[in-house]
């Protein structure tokens, strides 16, 4: 890339690994994201703020459109906003499963055993609410939006399972209400409410399986 007035350039900072490191080190990695699953129980131990932040920063280092970087990591720890989340949020769901939902995806969703009960928003010491930040009195307008926020929430998960911690990707239908709990302006759209912790003691998932690498990879 030619530097030029408009188009400032600084140097790559990257390193260049052996082979037999790479696959170690990307194994080990793959290893380890094997071993993640969405929870839903969660102890109400408290957790480092440290820990959160860097989780958050490693997600906000997510490339972007234009590099506009459309996204607003709102950290609940307040009892009570947490509360008035777990309302709002159930009061939606409630809804949604007994008239909204169509039969095809409470079929789907049956092996999982979810229902509107959303306790772990308020039994989790850490709900992250992620918002899209689209055009607005104080942003421009982004491109590439969704895609953007999606990789950025796909970097917090990592780095937070990398971290020790279980989370969950919980999307109730419709999310307008968070703007309200969480006191952000209208140009911000919730895209998804992340509830963050240890898992409680005695915690279990369903009995899934992934595809294998054979069903999910192929060679063009």
């Amino acid at each position: 890339m030619t530097e030029t007035a408009q188009h400032p350039t600084i140097p790559l900072n990257a390193r260049r690994m052996r082979p037999a490191d790479m696959t170690r080190d990307a194994g080990a990695f793959a290893d380890l994201m094997t071993t993640r699953r969405s929870v839903r129980e969660f102890s109400p131990d408290p957790v480092p703020e440290a820990v959160i932040e860097a989780a958050v920063r490693a997600a906000a280092s997510a490339p972007s459109g234009a590099n506009l970087q459309p996204w607003r990591f709102a950290v609940v720890t307040s009892p009570a906003r947490k509360r008035r989340l777990r309302e709002a949020a159930e009061a939606e769901e409630r809804e949604f499963y007994s008239r909204r939902a169509p039969a095809e995806w409470l079929d789907t969703i049956a092996p999982i055993g979810t229902d509107w009960h959303k306790p772990f928003l308020e039994t989790a010491p850490v709900v992250i609410v992620v918002f899209e930040v689209h055009q607005g009195p104080r942003s421009p307008k982004p491109y590439y939006v969704k895609e953007s926020v999606g990789i950025a929430v796909g970097l917090l998960i990592a780095a937070l399972h990398h971290a020790g911690l279980a989370t969950l990707t919980h999307t109730p239908v419709p999310m307008r209400f968070l703007n309200e709990v969480c006191e952000r302006p209208p140009e911000e759209r919730p895209y998804l409410v992340m509830p963050v912790g240890y898992p409680a003691a005695d915690a279990r998932v369903p009995d899934l399986s992934r595809k294998p690498l054979s069903e999910v990879m192929v060679r063009c």
